[in-house]
């Protein structure tokens, strides 16, 4: 044979499509001698009709090999700014240490969630039936894993000098306020596995990412925290890949078969409210927890949802029937007035909380004027004028008592009628005899759309008074949560707020 015909039999080198296909589509089998219902028991009972699990596409066609090496090389850029901040006394650089009250929230209420994304992702992983689906959620797996990882490895330098850092895990599982977070991932948990999707890839990723890896992280950055900010946008890149196998999830159910269309619908209905409703939290950490401002919440929830997810990504799944979620009018009607009444209730309540609030400054309440010109003046400004009077008299307002919570979302009843809000917005529903109330038309929704699931929630407020958290005093609540001293209450004259006046007197000093 001559060099010639050798050469012209070589085998053609594979497109990188032929190569994604190969190291993973054309690694799945057919089940011979075991039924594929028993292989995937899981995927039917949610009335979902699928009849080709290959049509489902994977938009950026990772293989293992690739997905390692890029997330390698966002480790070490991470990891990097990591050692260097820490060497270099970064925490000293921040804008205040009040700032720290909102990364709190974060590594107690995010951080944890993303280990049980981590957790259903790799169950998901096994059990889709197609080969496209499981890989993708063998990804996300992986990366929410890795999320978990390196938000605590870089808020770990934080509780090195600051409270509330400790124990975050143990108040995830018990602190009042985490039972909102943590009751949308049970929720999503106790799902079937398209719901579940739904649930995650939609109203997790979608709404809740958006608006807290965004803009938050450009507060972070704003507020002289390079760290979060690098951790911030190195996950945010996972977070286009995690939106888009959301948005997949929902076309790849809906062109399956038409009659999975109300299912979809209902569930994007019932999870949007739910994303939003934790998204509360989020509003009041960017309008009154960051010391420098970047966006308003009302700025970021009119970018983020009304711009890029009701004009675009609803104007799309319009084609496929699927309509803006239910009760999208009541949220935004609420985004004057969201953060204001969120952080008014924290404030009351955070000697209870592992986390400091205080009195917004003149500058902070100018900005809050400026932002919100129909609203704050009119309506939250004298209750910060009042609160100053106490103060200066000698008292600071704490709730003793305990607020009634929504049945749903868990958070206490603060948010207010829609278009009236001086008049608090409480829903009442019976089943099996037994009232529950609900914080809104949105929580109402669901309640009474399965109220077998919600009426088993474990509520804080009810669970203290019944004993099971620690003892009846708010010391032995306070100690059962896993809270210090100098984690709560006032955050002027707080052991932080000491701390970093000490510390940057000595800088002063050692300046002159």
């Amino acid at each position: 044979m001559t060099i010639a015909n050798k050469a012209s039999r070589a085998p053609k080198k594979l497109s990188m499509k032929q190569r994604y296909q190969v190291l993973t589509r054309d690694l799945d089998w057919e089940p011979t001698y075991v039924d594929p219902k028993d292989v995937f028991p899981h995927t039917e009972f949610e009335g979902i009709t699928i009849h080709d699990w290959s049509k489902w596409e994977d938009p950026f066609r990772l293989t293992v090999d690739a997905y390692c090496k890029y997330q390698a090389e966002k480790d070490k850029r991470l990891y990097a700014v990591l050692d260097g901040f820490a060497q270099s006394q970064g925490h000293l650089t921040l804008t205040d240490a009040s700032y720290l009250n909102a990364m709190k929230l974060f590594l107690q209420g995010v951080t944890p969630l993303e280990y049980q994304a981590h957790r259903n992702f790799a169950y998901l992983a096994r059990h889709l039936n197609g080969p496209g689906p499981r890989f993708a959620s063998l990804c996300q797996s992986i990366d929410e894993l890795r999320h978990t990882q390196t938000e605590i490895h870089t808020l770990s330098n934080d509780n090195k000098y600051y409270s509330g850092f400790h124990n975050f895990q143990q108040m995830h599982d018990r602190v009042w306020y985490l039972s909102v977070p943590k009751s949308f991932f049970g929720d999503a948990l106790a799902s079937g596995p398209f719901e579940f999707l739904i649930a995650i890839g939609f109203s997790f990723e979608y709404l809740l990412t958006n608006l807290l890896f965004v803009p938050f992280m450009s507060g972070a950055s704003f507020n002289g925290d390079l760290p979060t900010m690098t951790f911030g946008f190195s996950a945010q890149s996972d977070e286009s890949r995690h939106m888009t196998l959301g948005l997949e999830a929902i076309k790849f159910l809906l062109e399956q078969d038409e009659a999975n269309v109300p299912t979809v619908q209902a569930w994007i209905d019932k999870w949007f409210w739910r994303g939003y409703r934790v998204t509360a939290l989020i509003a009041q950490m960017l309008d009154y927890m960051l010391p420098r401002k970047v966006m308003s919440w009302k700025e970021a929830f009119e970018l983020y949802f009304e711009e890029q997810m009701l004009k675009g990504l609803f104007a799309d799944l319009a084609f496929y029937g699927i309509t803006p979620p239910r009760h999208v009018e009541d949220a935004i009607a609420e985004k004057e007035i969201l953060s204001h009444q969120v952080y008014w209730t924290l404030y009351q309540f955070s000697h209870a909380a592992a986390f400091t609030t205080s009195v917004p400054t003149a500058e902070h309440e100018k900005w809050l004027a400026e932002t919100y010109p129909e609203t704050f003046d009119k309506l939250y400004k004298e209750l910060w004028d009042k609160e100053r009077e106490n103060i200066a008299g000698g008292g600071r307002h704490f709730v003793r008592g305990l607020p009634q919570l929504c049945q749903v979302c868990q958070i206490p009843m603060l948010f207010t009628e829609p278009g009236d809000p001086t008049t608090i917005c409480q829903r009442e529903s019976e089943f099996k005899g037994e009232k529950f109330q609900t914080c809104s038309n949105g929580c109402q929704w669901i309640f009474e759309r399965e109220p077998e699931k919600y009426v088993q929630a474990w509520l804080p407020v009810h669970q203290i008074y019944q004993g099971s958290c620690g003892g009846p005093t708010v010391p032995d609540v306070l100690a059962w949560y896993g809270v210090q001293e100098g984690d709560s209450g006032e955050h002027r004259g707080s052991l932080d707020d000491r701390r970093w006046q000490e510390w940057h007197a000595d800088s002063v000093k050692e300046g002159n």
